[in-house]
Order: C-alpha cells, then sequence, then structure tokens
C-alpha cells in the first residue's frame, strides 16, 4: 500500500531498469500456472517488454478477473518484444514431481523466446544451469512487470488449453474449476473415477486409483475448501 497516496502499488519496471544498468537488453520475466490442479498440464510463459512498458491492469493473475486477463493477454502479446510458453503435461508431472515438471515448462518457455532472453527475472522458482543471469524473486508476479505480464500469458494459456479439455471431457467440467480440487471436481471425480488427463500422483485422485478413499469426506481432505481456479 502506498500510504501516502492510499492505493495499491502494483508491479513495476524497477527489477527490468536494474537489469537495464547492468547492460542487459532482453530481460524476460518467467511464471506459471497450473501447478495445484488435480488435472492437465503445468504452463510456464517468459516475456520480454520493451523499456518503459506501461501495461496497466497488469498485475499477478490470481488478482485479475477470467475476463480481463483475456484482454490483458491480447494486449501483452501485441505489445511485448517477445513471448515464449512452455508445458510439461500430467504424464511429465507424475514422472518428474510437480517442481521439476514446472522447471522444464520453464525452460520450453525460455527456448521459444525470439530474440533470446539475455536475462531473466523468475518468479520464486530457481532454474540451475542456465547460460545467462537468472534472479528469483519472491512474489515476483506481484512486483515485477515482466513477471506479472508472464502470469496473465501463463494463466490464459492453460485455461484455454482445459477448455479443449472440457470437451473431450465433459462429465468433468474442466471449463469451471480448470482442474482444480473444488468440491465440484472432487464430487465429478469420485463419480467417475480419473480420466486421461488426472494427475495420478496427486491425493485424491492417487487415493482413489488405490481404492483407499472409503467415504472420503471432502471437508477431512481440506480439498473440498479448495475453490480458487486462479494459481
Amino acid at each position: 500500500m502506498d500510504a501516502s497516496r492510499g492505493h495499491i502499488v502494483g508491479p513495476t519496471d524497477e527489477f527490468e531498469l536494474e537489469a537495464r544498468r547492468r547492460g542487459y537488453r532482453c530481460i524476460a520475466g518467467l511464471d506459471e500456472a497450473g501447478r495445484g490442479p488435480l488435472a492437465g498440464p503445468v504452463v510456464a510463459a517468459a516475456v520480454i517488454l520493451p523499456t518503459r512498458c506501461r501495461l496497466v491492469g497488469v498485475d499477478d493473475s490470481k488478482q485479475v478477473s477470467e475476463s480481463e486477463r483475456a484482454r490483458l493477454y491480447e494486449v501483452i502479446v501485441r505489445r511485448a518484444r517477445a513471448v515464449g510458453v512452455g508445458v510439461a503435461t500430467e504424464q511429465e508431472i507424475d514422472r518428474l514431481n510437480i517442481l521439476e515438471a514446472t522447471r522444464l515448462a520453464m525452460r520450453r518457455a525460455l527456448a521459444s523466446l525470439s530474440p533470446p532472453a539475455d536475462c531473466l527475472l523468475i518468479d520464486a522458482v530457481t532454474l540451475s544451469q542456465l547460460a545467462i543471469p537468472s534472479r528469483s524473486i519472491i512474489k515476483g508476479d506481484t512486483l515485477s512487470i515482466s513477471i506479472a505480464a508472464a502470469s496473465i500469458v501463463a494463466k490464459v494459456t492453460r485455461d484455454r488449453m482445459m477448455a479443449v479439455y472440457h470437451r473431450t471431457y465433459p462429465d468433468y467440467n474442466f471449463l469451471s474449476h480448470k482442474g482444480y480440487g473444488t468440491e465440484e471436481h472432487l464430487q465429478r471425480l469420485v463419480q467417475h473415477g480419473p480420466c486421461a488427463i488426472h494427475r495420478r500422483t496427486f491425493a485424491p485422485v492417487a487415493q482413489l486409483l488405490s481404492g483407499s478413499s472409503g467415504r472420503w469426506p471432502l471437508a477431512r481432505t481440506g480439498l473440498g475448501e479448495s475453490s480458487r481456479t486462479n494459481q
């Protein structure tokens, strides 16, 4: 909160300007969407913005409405110097674990940038063995404009993928909850069992597959309360 002006200050380009003062010219913000869901991929996006790029309304994707994210996505793609997207599938998530799959998606997003980045700002996650310098910023999507832009691109891209999956697997209503562990999703999971895009290593999918779900009271799992679909 900016107490002197009485309003919340969103992401700025201070981290990007600091990198430019050190001689870097292609500074990419990197973020992901979809670490928490029970179904579907994790998606990462990398965004390189022009110097002093003003993107009114861009913020952490979890703080922006779905319709506003869709609008901002078009603005970001149009104004960015480069946008790269990387995906790690639910099979890769189950094989690697969610953190390593997230890193894989991030590396794929970086590899698809043109021009390539020469400096990297990442939301929280660390990436090893990079050929360029990087900085991991806690809550980076609320502080760095390029990370915030990447969070919106990643979120919109993943939501659109889940809308396609909804047409393939209509019994689960992925269009509504995007694969997150809402009460509705859990109920449909019990009713229909896991489909091809459910993450087999994620509870309660793993519990259901092992036959250990029993009466499976939603409130006791804690997942019945998880109705947010913005992360």
